[in-house]
């Protein structure tokens, strides 16, 4: 068996290098022949008669990038990929991942998604920022809708922060959110594996509503409950994830019961660390498990 890791082109992050060479490391211990390359070479193209040619001689790739038209062309080639093209596109947008949830019975923050607008010279509709006042009250939350590590995320105290941030992202993907007072500046981060919850963390930051590790949280072991379990192991189900780290939102029952995010590629190096619980090894064996049984 021969596999490849996929990293983003301009990425130079720590975290990035480590994961990769973590996950490499646990499939070349189970045989798997394993190698990292850079999504900066056209992997995969478009000829001109229409066919896609891709990268050869992999049996699958483990995709640690959030292009989609690459992750899309490779899967049509045939490579199958962890995780899927589609899993990483629904989660790479937040508004897209309220939507595939929805319904499912799993409570998240009440959303209003972001007017769309291709003007930068527009003015932000009042009458859309009164529903947005009405439906949230203060504080609330926006949050642009591609990002990560706490990044693109805003808190609106009042109506001329709202005016502000709405401005700023008149042309940007962006969300309006319930704030969750019960959970402020705490929430849980759960490692979910081949559809099971494996790790988890509490992340408690005493200077930013935002309880990010990058950004100056920190994080300790937490036990968590039945229905916090049942709650992650669904949305990952739903969303067809094989790996994932599911930010859950502290609810007024004292227990993580709102989901806030799912992230398809969520850095482990502080979970594993602060648990103990060896990650990388777990989804290199849902890996090969999930290789082995395509035979």
């Amino acid at each position: 068996m021969k596999g490849l890791i996929i990293v983003n082109a301009y990425t130079y992050m720590p975290n990035n290098e480590y994961q990769a060479q973590r996950i490499k490391r646990e499939l070349e211990t189970r045989g798997v022949e394993t190698e990292i390359i850079r999504n900066d070479s056209f992997i995969a193209r478009i000829d001109g008669s229409g066919n896609i040619s891709a990268v050869s001689g992999y049996d699958f790739a483990v995709y640690l990038d959030k292009d989609k038209y690459i992750s899309s062309m490779l899967e049509l080639s045939g490579l199958r990929l962890f995780n899927s093209h589609a899993s990483i596109r629904i989660c790479d947008d937040k508004a897209a991942t309220y939507i595939a949830l929805s319904g499912s019975g799993i409570a998240v923050p009440r959303t209003l998604t972001g007017l769309l607008c291709y003007d930068k010279s527009a003015c932000v509709n009042q009458t859309s920022l009164d529903i947005v006042e009405n439906s949230l009250g203060y504080p609330l939350i926006i949050k642009e809708c591609y990002g990560s590590l706490g990044k693109g995320v805003y808190k609106a105290d009042s109506r001329e922060q709202l005016e502000q941030y709405a401005a700023k992202l008149i042309t940007t993907p962006h969300l309006f959110q319930q704030y969750i007072e019960s959970s402020a500046g705490t929430d849980m981060r759960v490692i979910v594996v081949g559809g099971k919850c494996i790790a988890a963390m509490r992340r408690v930051s005493k200077s930013d509503f935002r309880s990010n590790i990058e950004l100056g949280g920190r994080g300790e072991p937490y036990n968590l409950s039945e229905k916090t379990i049942e709650i992650c192991e669904r949305a990952a189900s739903i969303l067809g994830l094989d790996y994932c780290g599911i930010d859950m939102l502290i609810g007024s029952s004292g227990e993580p019961e709102i989901l806030c995010e799912v992230n398809s590629n969520a850095f482990f190096t502080a979970i594993e660390k602060i648990t103990g619980v060896n990650i990388a090894a777990a989804y290199a064996e849902h890996i090969v498990k999930e290789m082995n049984a395509r035979g």
